[in-house]
């Protein structure tokens, strides 16, 4: 994980952005993180 600035939280696996916060407009939760990396 890398620290953002200004609120943003991204999650990235492999250089591709799987989770964007600032996309979707709240934080995702454990199981939906671990689902989007098993994709």
């Amino acid at each position: 994980m890398i620290k953002g600035k200004n609120g943003i939280f991204d999650v990235v696996a492999d250089e591709n952005l799987i989770f964007s916060k600032h996309k979707v407009g709240r934080f995702p939760d454990d199981e939906e993180v671990i689902k989007l990396l098993q994709k």
